[in-house]
């Protein structure tokens, strides 16, 4: 009996990994590492190896990444990868306002999709995506990459554990400041702040706090929201002065289908005083809990401090001290590195992939009402897709 190791190549156009988020945490901290441990497996004589090729514009760029990664493949043409039988799949991280026509471009060529969020500027174009791909027979998955950070996954246990009770509320502050460019480097490119290139923070993390809701704490029922540019004008990567066209701020509360309400405070113009760049806190009638990317604190009911309102002293009391650390029960892989071994068993396998175009095109749905709501000054109601 042969004990060989039946391995199932996938070929992957990598498109968009010279920048930052499709060279980090797509391709050095996901495809790299999985291919480096051996692949997926899915049995004992099977496994999944991802075989891509880099795409993207500057070949100089590309050149340095394959050398840097050791894979050899890489293109400055992904429209002629499209019609090659070795790489099923498309994988697209280039910017927000190039994704829905180099997707489309895919679905037409019948590759199987993996992108990143959000999937297109507004709703009609993202579910068009999911109408292409579904009419086409492809299989399609968007990246939603905070449903496994640690902290969460620590949150979404406590819950299923009944720890909270009934839950009353959830509370996020998310964001840091980003430099402006003229004294010290941004840490995001210059489009993220370009209305016209499809920038602002609301288009960016409401995609994310739709489905950090609706997947952990309840369907998202409405929503309020005010943004704000409150930086107007950055330098780009050159050096040169820009208008900043698009929002960099967000204070948004949204009313979930169960009753909880939750508020989400999102900037790239604030500084950090919190035990994490986001912080989760999730209140509820039986206790309390407190969840940065990493790490998560509870407070049950019984031991809940009863705090006296008193102005005129300092407050003697330590309010850190009355929450205890969750222990790591189990360890945590890359979140990014987790959904992609996920969609790759869903693509060969056939395992249960529910993070698809429509639901990335959810994400979109709640940015563009939560720009309408801003722009309205009211509340706005969420529909069905």
């Amino acid at each position: 009996m042969s004990n060989r190791i039946k391995e199932h190549k996938v070929g992957i156009i990598m498109n968009g990994v010279t920048g930052r988020m499709g060279k980090n945490q797509h391709l050095l901290r996901s495809i790299l590492p999985i291919i480096q441990q051996g692949g997926v497996r899915i049995s004992d004589n099977e496994t999944i190896m991802p075989k891509p090729v880099l795409a993207g514009r500057n070949p100089a760029k590309l050149e340095q990444l394959s050398k840097e990664t050791g894979i050899a493949d890489w293109s400055t043409d992904p429209d002629s990868l499209m019609k090659d039988p070795d790489y099923p799949v498309y994988f697209d991280a280039l910017t927000t306002d190039k994704r829905f026509e180099n997707v489309k471009k895919a679905i037409a060529a019948g590759k199987h999709i993996y992108c990143e969020k959000p999937t297109a500027l507004n709703t009609t174009d993202a579910m068009e995506l999911h109408r292409l791909a579904e009419n086409a027979g492809i299989k399609h998955g968007v990246v939603q990459d905070k449903l496994w950070l640690p902290g969460l996954r620590k949150l979404d246990r406590l819950n299923k554990e009944g720890f909270f009770g009934r839950i009353v509320s959830v509370k996020a502050d998310f964001g840091y400041w980003v430099f402006e460019g003229d004294q010290v480097a941004p840490q995001r490119p210059s489009w993220n702040y370009r209305e016209e290139d499809g920038g602002g923070i609301i288009l960016d993390m409401f995609c994310h706090w739709r489905y950090v809701l609706d997947n952990l704490f309840g369907e998202v029922k409405s929503v309020a929201c005010l943004g704000a540019t409150h930086i107007p004008e950055r330098y780009d990567e050159e050096g040169n002065l820009y208008k900043a066209t698009a929002d960099d701020a967000a204070y948004a509360i949204f009313e979930l289908e169960n009753g909880v309400v939750a508020q989400f405070n999102s900037s790239w113009a604030t500084r950090v005083r919190r035990d994490d760049l986001v912080t989760f806190q999730v209140d509820g009638t039986e206790g309390s809990a407190v969840a940065g990317l990493r790490e998560a604190w509870i407070q049950p009911r019984s031991a809940t401090p009863r705090p006296t309102w008193n102005p005129d002293i300092d407050n003697p009391h330590r309010f850190h001290d009355d929450w205890v650390k969750v222990p790591a029960t189990e360890d945590f892989d890359n979140a990014f590195k987790v959904q992609w071994e996920l969609y790759l068993r869903h693509l060969i396998s056939g395992d249960p992939f529910r993070w698809d175009l429509k639901e990335a095109a959810k994400g979109v749905q709640l940015a563009e009402i939560g720009l309408q709501a801003w722009k309205e000054r009211k509340w706005l109601d969420t529909k069905p897709l």
